[in-house]
């Protein structure tokens, strides 16, 4: 056990060559569970009786009211699950809508195609966003000469880690957003010193999943990154007015009363299973914490983690760092955050792989590194057969490690920035 516990320590365990051989393993399930699923489905839907994409199909059934210029109805779920029986069969079980009136734009461009179609043109597009900003990450996060050497480490497995992560099948699978979510908040990440407009903009964008923008405000706010709050405030509004002109004001009243049925249905009282949510609010009630309690221990984690970012934001440390805790602090700081939500971890373990392979890793990086990037896999099937949340705690976990991290691992001298005037090699921030 000593000599496990070593190993586990210094991550020697952790070879590329293992890297390599579990990543292929699991892209080729991946593959094959994509196929199988496809091949054995009949007229859209699959063995099981969904239809293919699964959630997916709300997305399809609101396009198709907006279309109709009845939008509003999406947000009233007998109507939306009569839509859904409408288009996929009586036998259909309700998937319910739940985003704010913004994302009718895209449910509304989908809908003009046939189902099919729709649904591979949405995960091929934003699958596409997010290997582009993993890759974005890679590449910026090593621009240096002194990292020139470490760069073919980081960059030549890229493609096979970011879709052989396990939430790539999830979101596959669910045919669901956390593709655009990544690729939203990792880019804005890439870009926020270079173009904080754009970064800006990219955040703006992000107010379709409001439950993501508890802390980004806070971070620019403490970072003094006033030009890309500007953009992230006036896209919001600009984005609002457009939904206004488009849907009309009636529209923010459905959404408004839509939200109670989120709050007490699917989130209070668990209908979408707590096994399926990683919150910190979804593990407190699944062990049989009462709402008043399981809102507070929510509520003390996200003070607790803006506090920590704040700090961290406000200090000199690497900027990888920086950003992958700001990834893992969005998704830990909302109640309400699924497994597919999971993608938002992708960027996160790119920025701290990045850091790591430029200044070496402390004990117990790597490893935990590996199991938050395998945490996906696994976290709905143990939550629901031995009611033991292993995402959220990996999550708080390495959180944890990349504040340390950025205390007690300096740069080296190679990183260390210069006065003005030097020519020696700046940080990688």
């Amino acid at each position: 056990m000593q000599r496990i516990g070593e190993i586990l320590r210094s991550g020697d365990w952790l070879t590329r060559e293992r890297i390599r051989l579990v990543a292929i393993a699991l892209a080729v399930a991946s593959a094959a569970g994509v196929v199988f699923l496809i091949a054995t489905s009949h007229g859209g839907i699959d063995l099981q009786g969904r239809p293919l994409g699964t959630d997916f199909s709300n997305v399809y059934a609101a396009g198709t009211y907006a279309l109709d210029g009845n939008a509003a109805a999406a947000f009233e779920p007998a109507q939306q699950f009569a839509r859904e029986r409408a288009l996929f069969g009586a036998a259909t079980q309700f998937y319910g809508w739940h985003y704010p009136p913004y994302f009718l734009f895209v449910a509304a461009a989908l809908a003009r195609m046939p189902y099919g179609l729709a649904l591979a043109v949405w995960l091929a597009a934003t699958l596409a966003l997010y290997l582009l900003v993993l890759r974005g990450i890679v590449a910026t996060a090593l621009p240096s000469p002194a990292a020139a050497a470490s760069r073919g480490k980081a960059t030549d497995d890229w493609l096979l880690l970011s879709l052989a992560f396990p939430a790539v099948l999830i979101n596959l699978g669910h045919g669901q957003n956390g593709f655009l979510t990544a690729a939203l908040l990792g880019g804005a990440l890439i870009l926020l010193d270079r173009r904080p407009l754009v970064a800006g903009i990219l955040i703006g964008c992000l107010v379709y999943k409001p439950q993501y923008g508890l802390l980004l405000p806070l971070v620019l706010a403490a970072s003094g990154r006033w030009k890309c709050f500007a953009a992230a405030a006036a896209t919001v509004a600009l984005l609002t007015a457009a939904t206004t002109l488009a849907f009309g004001a009636s529209i923010w009243h459905a959404f408004a009363l839509s939200t109670q049925f989120t709050r007490s249905v699917v989130l209070e009282q668990g209908n979408t299973g707590w096994y399926k949510i990683q919150s910190v609010f979804a593990w407190a009630r699944m062990w049989g914490a009462p709402i008043p309690l399981a809102y507070a221990l929510q509520g003390l984690t996200a003070v607790a983690l803006g506090a920590a970012l704040v700090r961290l934001w406000r200090s000199a440390a690497p900027y990888p760092l920086q950003a992958a805790a700001l990834c893992l602090a969005a998704i830990l700081a909302t109640p309400y955050s699924l497994d597919y939500d999971m993608m938002v971890l992708a960027p996160a373990i790119a920025f701290v792989a990045v850091d790591g392979i430029v200044r070496g890793f402390a004990p117990w990086e790597k490893t935990f590194l590996a199991a938050l990037w395998l945490s996906p896999l696994v976290a709905r099937s143990i939550a629901h057969i031995a009611l033991v949340p292993l995402g959220v705690p990996a999550m708080l976990a390495v959180f944890v490690l990349i504040l340390r991290r950025s205390e007690t691992f300096p740069l080296p001298p190679a990183f260390m920035p210069q006065r003005a005037g030097s020519n020696a090699t700046t940080s990688p921030r």
